[in-house]
């Protein structure tokens, strides 16, 4: 398997003949952290129109239109993740092309909001935009495997697969652009012309001989998107609060919603990496599928967590039609599914479920069961979401007191199999 190139001064171009899968000290690129900027903006503009949806009563509008922008984002990004992981050269050519994907992407999140707008006129979904950004995008993304097609006799079949999917689904993603679906019919359409890209990795790595993407380096990837995601949800929480204070000053619910959001924040940041996906997936490279499609049900759900809190914001400026009970299940429901993916996702890569964790998940479960208890019999929101943002940390201490030592097992698991 070829050696990636000892790092030079210049980027002249370069042969695409594969990373070293087992390439010691394999970290995140400085254009992959630049390429990963462009998705801050489009996290940000997904939030913010769930949040104001959610604020506004339309409830409808903004779970479908927040899961429709969560998946396109996410989707967009894992496929140039995937690929550079694989095949990235850092020569002038393959900088290019990631600007140009890049500049998709900016294209992609600037079309967000006609998303939200088009659905509350209840008219079709308009998603001309975003699926331009997905044209920009998916053009340089074709380019990018038929050149490693071409300097990678090796793994000829594979890249050929990813470039062949990937450009029939391109042809529905144009025609989508000059035709106006209905909301239905749209996101039909989405479901099938992603599974058609879907198709692309199945038959690529299972049946083509796969890549060389590497385990320890996609791990990384996935947790510099999860730190982006909870970084959109800092910064669109304290702009909100910032509203807040500069038309009402400091306030004790101010201070509250401060508080939870960046204890929510801290807690789910430590229990998102306990994931021990580096060294099973170093070990059982099959499990890729599920962990790396699971996984963007969590980001998206920390993005929704972020959204909810911005919900909160709206609510003690006295800008939302949603009640207490509604406000505080807008950040309910995100963190539930960010903490029974992670569960889900633990089990899964152990191999099995320990009879600890249903414990450590009831705990969980009781604390937020009583912010909810509590919100319903006029305990103050702000108040109630303290009260929630305790509810990672029964998955905190129970990690540390014993669940580490289970880590240590899934480390020897992964051992076993090298």
């Amino acid at each position: 398997m070829a050696e990636h190139e000892p790092e030079t001064l210049h980027h002249h171009k370069r042969q695409m003949r594969g990373r070293d899968i087992n390439e010691t000290n394999r970290a995140t690129t400085p254009l992959e952290l630049l390429f990963d900027l462009t998705f801050v903006i489009a996290f940000g503009l997904a939030a913010s129109q769930f949040s104001h949806s959610i604020a506004v009563a339309h409830i409808k509008v903004g779970l479908i239109g927040f899961g429709f922008s969560a998946f396109a984002i996410c989707w967009a990004w894992i496929n140039f993740s995937w690929f550079a992981s694989a095949y990235d050269t850092d020569d002038w050519l393959f900088r290019i092309t990631t600007m140009v994907q890049m500049i998709g992407v900016l294209i992609l999140a600037l079309g967000l909001p006609d998303v939200f707008t088009s659905m509350e006129k209840g008219e079709h979904l308009d998603n001309r935009i975003v699926v331009l950004g997905y044209v920009i995008m998916r053009v340089a993304m074709v380019f990018q495997w038929l050149r490693a097609a071409k300097q990678d006799p090796e793994r000829r079949r594979a890249c050929l697969a990813y470039a062949r999917f990937i450009a029939l689904a391109q042809v529905g993603w144009v025609v989508m652009i000059f035709l106006n679906f209905s909301i239905s019919v749209t996101l039909i359409l989405t479901a099938v012309f992603v599974s058609v890209e879907m198709l692309g990795p199945f038959i690529a790595e299972k049946k083509d001989g796969g890549t060389p993407w590497h385990p320890h380096h996609i791990a990384e990837r996935y947790a510099c998107m999860a730190i982006i995601a909870l970084g959109e949800g800092v910064v669109g929480t304290v702009a909100a609060l910032s509203a807040v204070i500069e038309s009402q000053g400091w306030t004790l619910d101010v201070a509250l919603v401060g508080i939870a959001g960046m204890g929510l924040t801290f807690g789910i940041w430590w229990v998102f990496f306990m994931l021990p996906s580096a060294a099973v997936l170093h070990a059982h490279r099959g499990k890729s599928f599920v962990w790396g499609y699971g996984l963007m049900i969590t980001i998206a759900s920390i993005v929704a967590t972020g959204g909810g809190l911005h919900v909160a914001a709206y609510f003690i400026e006295g800008k939302s039609r949603v009640g207490p009970l509604g406000v505080l299940l807008s950040v309910v429901i995100p963190v539930v599914i960010f903490l029974v993916s992670i569960y889900a996702l633990y089990g899964y890569l152990l191999g099995e479920f320990d009879r600890f964790y249903l414990w450590l998940f009831s705990g969980t479960a009781a604390i937020i069961v009583v912010s909810i208890i509590a919100v319903a019999i006029g305990v103050s929101m702000p108040a109630c979401l303290v009260i929630l943002s305790l509810a990672p940390a029964v998955t905190i201490i129970g990690y540390e007191t014993r669940g580490h030592k289970l880590k240590a097992a899934a480390q020897t698991y992964a051992d076993e199999f090298e």
